[in-house]
């Protein structure tokens, strides 16, 4: 496994090791031993999670309080930008974001830890994320940040308007947001 620091410490770009030919292909899509070796980490995940969503849709910046959850994610169907965001007042990234694209073809993975906000914007026609997560997704815990936060101020591949769940769409800026300390 190929692992890449991204724009923010502690946000991980992982390329799995592909064995392909013309029957197809064959990769480990997770392994504790190998994710140790080549991070350092030693993390456990309690949950899996399946995103199947249309061309356009934008989901996020989505989080969880008081039990943040690290998240691994990749694309088994299709390609999404996805975006990581320091929620954690005490870091001096505070804020900032790092995004890469994930897809089925590249087969690349992003380590989110806990402490980030996690957003993704579909852009093939559909896209199925699989996510695990370190903590079980908890309903009173949820938050989540407006996408367009000037104060963020990412820069998403858009050429229209994108199609967000009501929760997205009324989500507070970051100065109104709950976040870690």
């Amino acid at each position: 496994m190929k692992v890449t620091t991204a724009k923010l410490p502690g946000v991980l770009l992982l390329e799995p090791q592909v064995f392909g030919d013309e029957r197809g292909f064959f990769l480990e899509s997770w392994n504790a031993r190998t994710f140790r070796d080549a991070t350092g980490l030693d993390v456990t995940f309690v949950q899996d999670n399946h995103s199947r969503s249309v061309r356009n849709v934008l989901r996020g910046i989505h989080y969880q309080i008081e039990k943040p959850q690290g998240k691994l994610v990749r694309v088994v169907s299709g390609s999404v930008w996805d975006v990581a965001v320091d929620l954690r007042r005490s870091s001096s990234n505070f804020g900032q974001w790092c995004a890469t694209e994930l897809s089925a073809e590249n087969k690349k993975q992003l380590w989110i830890p806990p402490g980030f906000g996690h957003a993704f914007l579909v852009l093939s026609e559909v896209a199925d994320l699989l996510y695990k997560a370190t903590e079980y997704w908890v309903q009173k815990l949820d938050r989540a940040i407006y996408w367009s936060d000037p104060a963020i101020g990412i820069t998403w591949p858009l050429d229209r308007a994108p199609i967000l769940a009501a929760k997205d769409a009324a989500a507070p800026l970051l100065a109104q947001a709950q976040t870690y300390e």
